[in-house]
């Protein structure tokens, strides 16, 4: 029977079987190693001390996942950090991924929190898209190799490379795009070009993947520590830019 994006309920996960459930997940998603895993320990005190899971059912079957543990910057000013959301490949089109950022949105405000981070693949450009065209998260800092090398498939045995996301979640910028009202932009004074084609590279050619990659991370480490943001992301035939604007440091 053909499913839909209201057959699918997003709920909280509070037991120690809906934990674990969440751990299988990961094997099936990412084919991650067992020391790789994020364990049903850390599900239980993320929970426990300020983070939260949701997960996404298909009636009794967990099709999809989020993870949130709490963080405290500089200054004392908490935040939560999302630190994995993962979908079933046959369920990547029903808006999964939204809905489980939408549900930490609401339960941050909730508790008056209202920043919530995460890292990305600057190589994954619909993520990239996701990130920054549909929530409105903005990238002002970059990491090299951030988790080391990893076997997962996804990311194709190359250093794990990764922008930081930060999604203001009582924004007017997060307002206006998830309400759907027009946003004022900031100009783009730079850009970074990525192929569309470099996630197929990670399997079919992983040489020239990690070429590609180097030279989109260098970019961004420079155009990042001059002060600019991503702001914006288009999509192009054959290739995708991020879109770098001058953008306030705090």
């Amino acid at each position: 029977m053909e499913r839909s994006q209201k057959d699918i309920a997003i709920r909280l996960l509070t037991t120690r079987e809906q934990f674990a459930e969440a751990v299988e997940l990961q094997r099936t998603i990412w084919g991650f190693a067992e020391l790789d895993l994020l364990p049903v320990r850390l599900f239980i005190v993320a929970s426990k001390v300020g983070g939260h899971a949701f997960g996404a059912f298909d009636e009794n079957k967990m099709v999809a996942f989020c993870l949130a543990i709490p963080g405290l910057k500089p200054g004392g000013v908490f935040y939560l950090h999302s630190h994995m959301l993962g979908v079933l490949e046959e369920y990547r089109n029903y808006g999964l991924g939204r809905r489980l950022k939408l549900a930490q949105r609401d339960d941050a405000l909730e508790r008056g929190v209202d920043l919530i981070e995460w890292t990305f693949d600057p190589l994954e450009l619909k993520n990239a898209f996701f990130n920054i065209e549909r929530l409105g998260a903005v990238v002002r800092r970059f990491v090299f190799n951030q988790y080391g090398v990893t076997p997962s498939v996804f990311q194709g045995s190359l250093p794990t490379d990764r922008c930081i996301a930060e999604w203001q979640i009582a924004s007017p910028r997060v307002s206006g795009l998830l309400n759907g009202t027009p946003v004022e932009r900031p100009l783009p004074v730079e850009k970074i070009e990525v192929p569309n084609a470099v996630g197929d590279w990670k399997r079919s050619d992983p040489a020239r993947a990690r070429e590609t990659q180097a030279h989109i991370s260098s970019l961004f480490d420079k155009y990042l520590s001059q002060g600019l943001a991503v702001t914006g992301f288009e999509r192009g035939e054959t290739s995708s830019s991020y879109l770098l604007s001058p953008w306030p440091s705090n």
